[in-house]
């Protein structure tokens, strides 16, 4: 059947005021987020602090499925094959977003392609850390030692294609030096043994560092951050000192699947947005060292533009570092 122009407009105009009432209408019942991480995680717990924000503005339930398995890549694929209808979203995080493509040889999903960005959550910087008994004072004297004595410092690290894992090889990368890689099943085992000086250092998230930086435990030698963080009294960035012009962080963010529409993507990310004014929360946020962006920086397509960048950046690091998970 051919169709005129004119039936052509209008049916353009229905398709837009259907987009309209959806948009209106979203949402009308619960909302999954998935998390494909263990419950009880970084991850997890980040999530559902935000999706409790999150779903006030909505008016709707925000439930969390953990979805754990292959460093969260299982229930990313699965998610990535989720209806598009707005009621399934994944909680991203840089890993699986960004280094996925570089570690894994068969990945079930594109992190660019398969998804459409809703919005960035506030960023969580690494610290350098040592034990406590190290002689490494600054993160220069470990450069030091480690480009005279190449392959002799270890660093502890939550497992092959970790945040840590992956941290570690950008410094090594950086610094121009030559480190061990140890892998743990996990962060908190990797730093039993850096508490206990099995390992010479480890890069954490602050967050999750902190407790063990306050109880004495573990020291700070340096800030992935590009500023200071009062939460380190005294201790520098990598980029100030170092490594000039270093900066990382691990980051998370809200994606949907590919083809959700973009009055219910642009709703979710305003409900977002209501929630970042909330003093009490950023305060919260700002206490276990994780770091408020600019405003821009949460929006759909900047967002996009980092997933892209992001997932260059750690094909390089993972080439150059010989890292692959199969």
């Amino acid at each position: 059947m051919n169709f005129s122009w004119k039936q052509g407009l209008v049916l353009a105009s229905l398709v837009a005021a259907a987009g309209t009432a959806t948009a209106q209408s979203y949402p009308t019942r619960t909302i999954t987020w998935v998390v494909p991480f263990a419950a009880g995680g970084p991850t997890d717990a980040l999530a559902r602090d935000i999706a409790d924000k999150v779903a006030k503005p909505l008016g709707q339930q925000i439930i969390i499925d953990n979805q754990a398995g292959a460093g969260g890549t299982i229930g990313s694929g699965k998610t990535a094959k989720a209806n598009a209808d707005g009621y399934t979203f994944l909680v991203g995080h840089m890993g699986y977003m960004s280094a996925a493509p570089a570690l894994y040889k068969k990945l079930t999903y594109d992190p660019v392609k398969d998804f459409e960005p809703v919005f960035r959550f506030p960023d969580t910087p690494l610290v350098l850390l040592v034990p406590k008994s190290s002689p490494y004072k600054t993160a220069a004297d470990l450069i030091a030692f480690a480009k005279k004595n190449p392959g002799k410092l270890n660093f502890g690290n939550a497992g092959v294609g970790s945040t840590s894992h992956l941290i570690a090889a950008l410094f090594a990368s950086k610094a121009g030096i030559q480190v061990t890689q140890v892998p743990y099943k996990g962060a908190a085992p990797a730093m039993n043994d850096l508490i206990a000086g099995q390992v010479d250092a480890m890069f954490d998230q602050t967050n999750t560092a902190l407790p063990q930086v306050a109880g004495g435990r573990i020291a700070p030698l340096a800030l992935t951050s590009s500023q200071r963080m009062p939460q380190f009294a005294g201790v520098a960035t990598l980029g100030e000192k170092a490594l000039p012009g270093f900066e990382a962080a691990t980051w998370y963010g809200l994606y949907a699947p590919k083809g959700t529409p973009k009055e219910v993507i642009q709703k979710v990310h305003q409900a977002y947005l209501k929630a970042l004014t909330d003093k009490a929360w950023g305060q919260k946020m700002a206490d276990l060292g994780i770091q408020a962006l600019p405003e821009a920086q949460y929006a759909p397509e900047a967002f996009a533009r980092h997933t892209a960048a992001e997932v260059d950046k750690w094909r390089k690091v993972a080439a150059e570092a010989n890292i692959t998970v199969d």
